[in-house]
């Protein structure tokens, strides 16, 4: 099962609240430049795109949409700075046994996407993600056994 997880674009301050604070225009413009650098290591293809309902994680997923194809593009609400990894992964657990999903895309923050990246990478503590960072995980259910294969950060 393949699996990447995205940390949000940088995102300004001006808000009337976290959930609503918009992506600066280098949150964009980094966010597209880690999404050229993984199409160079691979075509991301994937089953389901998960996204952050929050507008930071929504607008980053509008920048990239056009370098990952994908069959099912959903928000979820667990996925968010408050969001807990243990049910994260159970939750993609289920997905991909009821519906037969072999590979995700999230767009999420910190600290859940390090988290959950060792929620699939057991024998590794939880990575920092910059802002538009990237993370391309192996994980196989069967063995309940991760790999990290690349991380991407913006250049």
């Amino acid at each position: 099962m393949k699996i990447f997880i995205m940390r949000h674009g940088e995102a300004g301050y001006c808000a009337t609240g976290d959930a609503d604070r918009p992506l600066t225009g280098l949150g964009k413009s980094e966010s597209v430049s880690v999404m050229k650098q993984a199409n160079d290591i691979q075509k991301i293809s994937v089953d389901k795109v998960l996204i952050s309902p929050y507008l930071r994680a929504q607008e980053t997923w509008r920048e990239i949409a056009a370098y990952v194809e994908a069959r099912s593009i959903t928000t979820c609400d667990d996925i968010t700075p408050y969001g807990k990894s243990d049910r994260v992964f159970d939750y993609l657990m289920a997905l991909a046994d009821i519906e037969r999903v072999n590979s995700f895309f999230l767009v999420s923050h910190l600290p859940l996407v390090g988290y959950l990246t060792s929620e699939f990478v057991r024998d590794m503590p939880a990575p920092m993600f910059p802002t538009s960072g990237l993370a391309c995980l192996d994980y196989v259910p069967e063995t309940q056994k991760g790999e990290l294969l690349w991380r991407l950060a913006p250049k």
